[in-house]
């Protein structure tokens, strides 16, 4: 199966190991992977903050990028995919746009949910052994419904014992934007969700989107906890 990358920002300026991971482990489950290269920034920073006329031109941007071809899009980052999943409604104003953002939120797909639900793969052959605890961030579970999917890849990790914390769905904290206007509020979040993953004492904390993990990373890090943070496609790539 031919599948286009969408690689993000974080991706591209941060974490670029996710990147080529994701690249490698579709391809092992046998997707020939397209990179449309005129792909940028899917304006989801100035959307959460409410800027919609101003991310126009970046939205229709991503959108003209990936009109190159109707195969499937994949990502491995929830936030990105629930931004543009959203760029029908921002554009609504604008009916030829809102038809074409329409036509590629259909093609889009979160690396988990592609794997699972579109491939039908659910053990990708991944060995990692230890305990884990795995953060389910708000982009996945809360606008993409994207819930059992990431479960069921670690389920079928050979030797990784999933832990659950107490509130397991409640939001890190980082929320783009909102970790910076509301810093103290969002500094508050990001501790108690420690304190709840410190508590079982883990090996690793798994999450999928890059984002929520550096937040929950920077502070186990700032407190000097034994704790491994990695992206699911990590995971899924050990051996």
């Amino acid at each position: 199966m031919k599948v286009n990358f969408f690689v993000t920002c974080l991706c591209d300026t941060v974490k670029s190991e996710v990147a080529k991971k994701t690249v490698m482990l579709l391809e092992q489950l046998g997707c020939e992977i397209i990179f449309p290269e005129q792909q940028g920034c899917c304006g989801q920073p100035s959307l959460n903050s409410g800027y919609i006329e101003q991310s126009k031109p970046a939205m229709k941007s991503l959108i003209r990028a990936f009109e190159c071809n109707d195969l499937p899009i994949v990502t491995p980052a929830g936030s990105c995919a629930a931004s543009i999943k959203r760029y029908p409604e921002y554009l609504a104003d604008e009916p030829e746009w809102a038809e074409r953002a329409q036509k590629v939120s259909d093609r889009l797909f979160e690396l988990t949910q592609f794997i699972v639900n579109t491939l039908g793969v659910q053990n990708v052959g991944a060995r990692l052994e230890g305990r884990a605890v795995y953060h389910p961030s708000c982009s996945l579970i809360r606008k993409l419904n994207v819930r059992e999917e990431p479960l069921k890849l670690l389920e079928n990790v050979e030797g990784l014992e999933m832990l659950p914390i107490e509130n397991q769905e409640t939001c890190c904290g980082f929320g783009g934007t909102f970790s910076v206007k509301m810093a103290e509020i969002s500094g508050e979040m990001v501790k108690e969700k420690v304190h709840h993953i410190s508590a079982v004492e883990p090996d690793y904390l798994i999450g999928a989107d890059i984002s929520c993990l550096m937040n929950i990373g920077g502070r186990i890090n700032r407190e000097g906890k034994p704790v491994k943070v990695m992206h699911i496609v990590d995971v899924l790539m050990s051996r």
